[in-house]
């Protein structure tokens, strides 16, 4: 039985991004309307700078009293995120968000990000694949 790699988790879908000087208000509005949790942080020319996540709204943000139409996600947000490549085994990047406490993680190739994974990635791939094994097609 060949391992999955991260790659078939984002296939089908591009990252959401934003710059660093993009307030808080607007990476929940962005959020809300892409029903995400987290948005990858990007310089120029898209590398990966830091990741900004429901969490962060709520633990730096909201309970800090600051002001989210004011405060820019370079405040806020977590610097320098730790990412894997396509290539990593799902298992791998699931034991790595296990082992730092992690919902999120990126998905960078060529210093670029090309992708984010979830928690909820992992649990939609585990119902794929045991429908594929049993033959049931529909979602449990």
């Amino acid at each position: 039985m060949s391992k999955p790699a991260v790659s078939e988790l984002i296939l089908h879908r591009s990252p959401i991004v934003m710059r660093d000087t993009a307030t808080v208000l607007e990476a929940c509005k962005i959020m809300q309307k892409h029903r995400i949790g987290a948005i990858i942080v990007v310089d120029e020319e898209k590398r990966p700078v830091g990741i900004f996540t429901g969490r962060d709204a709520v633990n730096r943000v909201l309970a800090k009293g600051l002001d989210g139409r004011r405060t820019l996600l370079s405040a806020v947000m977590t610097a320098k995120p730790d990412c894997v490549s396509p290539d990593w085994v799902t298992l791998d990047a699931l034991r790595q968000m296990s082992d730092c406490g992690y919902r999120h993680l990126p998905v960078v190739k060529d210093g670029k990000i090309v992708g984010l994974v979830s928690r909820g990635d992992f649990r939609l791939m585990d119902q794929v694949r045991l429908d594929e094994e049993t033959g049931y097609w529909e979602r449990i």
